[in-house]
């Protein structure tokens, strides 16, 4: 069964589809133009009741969290493909946390970032410069933290890449490139070279070439 993923060339479903290249599944994605408003579409309505991106239909089996998504395909095919969830239990939670840590305390301040520098002309909301100041500063204060966990290991959960780098890869993308602050990457010794490793892979690089950023 081909895996449906909508709304591709967008930062968050383009998580899903490096976890899906990773673990070999075969996947077509669906153009939903999100700075038109078609997420706001009856139809997509009926697929994912709050309008949002990404989206996976795999048959009759529908999901719309992205770290959900990969969470539930790195286990269904965990024998295939990358093993990105740890072979043992202690470093599945190391998974999880650094996931958390992903979603909690990296994932609002860049998110900030893009949606401000990247995308408020074209949605027609005000760029806040001090939003975009203040998220700065924050994510700065993250990156911190991730570079002296990662003085440790090769990894967020250890020295094995798994779901918890995965999903750093298309806001990061976006940090170093557009949004124009790739000091923050580059001024950190280990998350430099964490980002160089996880941003050269063959699977990160097929869904760039695959989907290139709607800007």
């Amino acid at each position: 069964m081909v895996v449906k993923v909508y709304g591709p060339v967008f930062a968050s479903p383009k998580r899903v589809l490096v976890c899906l290249v990773e673990k070999e599944i075969e996947f077509e994605g669906v153009p939903l133009d999100l700075l038109k408003g078609e997420h706001k579409d009856p139809e997509f309505l009926k697929l994912q009741p709050f309008g949002t991106v990404p989206v996976t239909q795999d048959g009759d089996y529908v999901l719309y969290e992205s770290r959900a998504i990969l969470r539930y395909y790195a286990e269904k095919y965990k024998s295939q493909g990358t093993d990105l969830l740890g072979k043992t239990v202690e470093e599945r939670g190391q998974v999880e946390n650094w996931l958390e840590v992903e979603a909690h305390n990296f994932n609002p301040h860049v998110f900030n970032l893009t949606l401000h520098v990247m995308f408020s002309s074209k949605l027609g909301i005000p760029r806040d410069e001090n939003v975009i100041k203040e998220s700065e500063e924050k994510l700065g204060r993250v990156l911190d933290i991730y570079e002296e966990r990662l003085s440790k290991s090769k990894y967020l959960a250890g020295d094995f890449f798994s779901l918890a780098d995965l999903s750093h890869l298309p806001f990061t993308q976006y940090l170093v490139g557009p949004i124009g602050k790739e000091y923050m990457i580059t001024s950190r010794k280990h998350v430099n070279a964490w980002w160089n490793d996880i941003s050269s892979r063959p699977s990160w690089q097929k869904v760039l070439q695959l989907y290139p950023a709607p800007l």
